[in-house]
C-alpha cells in the first residue's frame, strides 16, 4: 500500500511564533475592513430584484446603466456574469426594495420595458429573475445568524462530551481562528454573502472541528502511552502521526472543489472559494494553532496530580528541560 509522509519528525510546535505572526497579519486587516465597510450581501439578505440577462451581442454596460436610469431604476448594480454577453442587474436600493414589496414583478417589468425599448425584445433573453421583499430578506438574515450560533452551540456540547475542558477550549479557539480567517478571506475576495456562502461557512466549522478532534484524539492516546515524554513532544508526535490522514483528506476534498471552481459557474463559485480556503485554513489550524494553544493552556492551568486525563508534571517540561530531567541521577531528584 502506498504511504505518504510516513514517520515524519517535523517540529511543528516550534513554528508557533511564525504561524501566529502570519495569522495576525492576515486576519487583523481583514477584520478592520469588515468593521469599516462590512460585506456585500446578496438579494436574499437585502431584498430587491435580481435579473440575469444574456444578450446576442455584448452590450456597453454604461449604456445599459443610463437606459435603466432613464426608466427610473437608478443606482442599480450591473456586472458581467461569466462572459461579456451576460449581465446581472441588481436593484437593491431602499426605494427598489420598497417597490419590490408592493409588486413582485414591478421592478423586473420596468427593466424589461426599458431594455426592449432600447435594444429590442429579441436582442436579449432573461435567464432568471429573483425578487425578495424586505421582510423576507430580514428573516433570512436572522435565520442565517441563528444557524451559525446553533452550530457553535452544538460544537460546544460535543466537545464538552468528547474531551475535558482544556482540549475543548483549545479546539474552540482553533475553530474561531478558522472562522475569522475565512471572514477575512471573504472580505479580501469581495465575495457576495449569500445562502450558499453561509452554508460554506457552516461546512468549514464542521471540517475544522473534525480535523482538530482527530489530532487531539491521538494526543490523548499518546499521553497514556508516552508517560515520560513531554507534552511538547507528544503534540509534535501526534501531528506527525495524523499528517498522512490530514493530507489525504484535504487533497481529495480540494480536488473536488477545484472542479467546482473551474466548472461550477458564477453562482456556485463563491461557495467553492469559501470551502477551498476553509479546507486550507482548517488544516493549518489543526497543525499550527490547536497544539500550541493546548500546550499554553496546560502550562497556564496545570492539573492536579491524579486528576482524570491529567498531564504529568514532567510532561509539561520543554524538550530541553525534559532531557535535563532524564539525565539527572535518580538519587538527586
Amino acid at each position: 500500500m502506498l504511504r505518504i509522509l510516513h514517520d515524519t519528525k517535523v517540529d511543528f510546535i516550534r513554528l508557533w511564533r511564525w504561524s501566529t505572526a502570519i495569522t495576525a497579519l492576515f486576519i487583523v486587516p481583514g477584520l478592520i475592513l469588515i468593521l469599516i465597510s462590512g460585506f456585500r450581501y446578496s438579494i436574499e439578505f437585502t431584498g430587491g430584484t435580481l435579473m440575469q440577462l444574456e444578450f446576442v451581442t455584448a452590450p456597453d454596460i454604461g449604456d445599459v446603466r443610463s437606459t435603466l436610469s432613464s426608466a427610473g431604476v437608478s443606482g442599480a448594480e450591473i456586472q458581467t456574469f461569466g462572459s461579456p454577453r451576460e449581465l446581472v442587474v441588481r436593484a437593491q436600493e431602499e426605494q427598489h426594495v420598497a417597490e419590490q414589496s408592493v409588486g413582485a414583478e414591478s421592478i423586473a417589468q420596468r427593466i424589461r420595458a426599458a431594455l426592449d425599448a432600447r435594444y429590442g425584445a429579441n436582442a436579449y433573453r432573461v435567464v432568471r429573475t429573483e425578487g425578495v421583499g424586505p421582510r423576507v430578506g430580514a428573516e433570512l438574515r436572522q435565520q442565517a445568524l441563528l444557524a451559525i450560533v446553533l452550530s457553535f452551540a452544538a460544537t460546544l456540547i460535543y466537545l464538552a462530551w468528547r474531551f475535558e475542558w482544556r482540549f475543548g477550549v483549545a479546539a474552540i479557539l482553533a475553530t474561531i481562528h478558522d472562522i475569522l480567517a475565512t471572514l477575512a478571506f471573504m472580505k479580501y475576495m469581495n465575495l457576495e454573502v449569500s445562502l450558499f456562502v453561509v452554508g460554506a461557512v457552516l461546512t468549514v466549522i464542521g471540517y475544522s472541528l473534525n480535523d482538530t478532534v482527530v489530532v487531539f484524539d491521538r494526543v490523548r492516546e499518546n499521553l497514556k502511552l508516552q508517560r515520560r515524554m513531554s507534552l511538547y513532544d507528544i503534540l509534535n508526535l501526534s501531528v506527525n502521526e495524523t499528517l498522512p490522514r490530514t493530507v489525504m483528506t484535504g487533497s481529495t476534498t480540494l480536488a473536488t472543489l477545484l472542479a467546482l471552481l473551474i466548472f461550477g459557474g458564477e453562482v456556485i463559485r463563491p461557495f467553492a472559494w469559501v470551502l477551498t480556503y476553509g479546507i486550507l485554513v482548517g488544516t493549518f489550524s489543526s497543525i499550527f494553532v490547536a497544539g500550541p494553544v493546548l500546550l499554553w493552556i496546560e502550562r497556564k492551568w496545570p492539573r492536579a496530580a491524579g486528576e482524570k486525563g491529567g498531564v504529568a508534571h514532567s510532561q509539561l517540561d520543554t524538550p530541553g528541560e525534559s532531557k535535563r530531567r532524564n539525565a539527572e541521577p535518580v538519587g538527586s531528584r
